[in-house]
């Protein structure tokens, strides 16, 4: 593997992990409230957290480009902050983690529905507090759905393209992943380049896929046990 292509699955794996780690906290707590959560509008609040997975990608990257634009409020305050992110790395992993976010809530979501509301009960009649329940009890349950669905959401992240493109560019060595690698390969007419480049990317998402199969199976093998 050349120095090139190296430093390009790099990035994209890099990519991918961080916009994992960056949904992580919040996506298992959306996934911890809508478990619990059996009032009216859940439905709702469900719908427009999985919206990403049915809207086409380049949509909700047009939206994450207004967001950041330069003349919104948010990207005013960005600009006073000093932090620039349209066109910037930054903006790779913000795309990306948008687009995974929903996978890791709704397999995290199905982890803490799996967890019997009793056993919560009895740690609180202990004088274990909400919170302290949660981490003794709840989430050590539900850790393989949310495995299983931050898993999901590291191999939507290392395939990601359409919003990213939109919100970060193909900037060669700055913001192109291998996803844009491929597109950019294949516009040029660099077909044999860009087969490589997506058999490194079937290695790398087979790998993912498999680790969360494995995951999967244990967990269902668990449930019927």
């Amino acid at each position: 593997m050349d120095e090139g292509l190296t430093g390009l699955v790099l990035f994209t794996v890099a990519v991918a992990a961080l916009s994992t780690a960056l949904i992580l906290v919040p996506g298992v707590a959306s996934a911890y409230l809508l478990a619990r959560w059996k009032g009216p509008g859940r439905g709702v609040v469900e719908t427009v957290l999985a919206l990403p997975l049915v809207l086409p990608p380049t949509a909700v990257g047009l939206v994450l480009l207004e967001l950041l634009a330069r003349d919104s409020v948010l990207g005013r305050l960005l600009d006073a902050l000093g932090m620039e992110v349209v066109f910037t790395p930054k903006a790779v992993v913000l795309a990306s983690a948008v687009m995974a976010f929903p996978l890791l809530v709704r397999s995290a979501r199905a982890g803490f529905e799996e967890v019997d509301p009793r056993l919560v009960a009895v740690a609180r009649t202990l004088g274990d507090t909400r919170t302290r329940a949660f981490f003794r009890v709840t989430l050590p349950l539900a850790w393989r759905g949310v495995l299983t669905g931050a898993l999901l959401a590291f191999s939507r992240a290392l395939g990601e393209f359409g919003a990213t493109v939109l919100v970060a560019g193909n900037i060669p060595g700055h913001t192109q992943t291998l996803s844009l690698a491929i597109f950019q390969r294949t516009q040029l007419g660099q077909d044999a380049e860009a087969m490589k480049l997506a058999g490194v990317a079937v290695v790398l998402a087979f790998g993912a896929m498999y680790v969360t199969e494995v995951v999967t199976r244990r967990r269902g093998a668990r449930g019927l046990a």
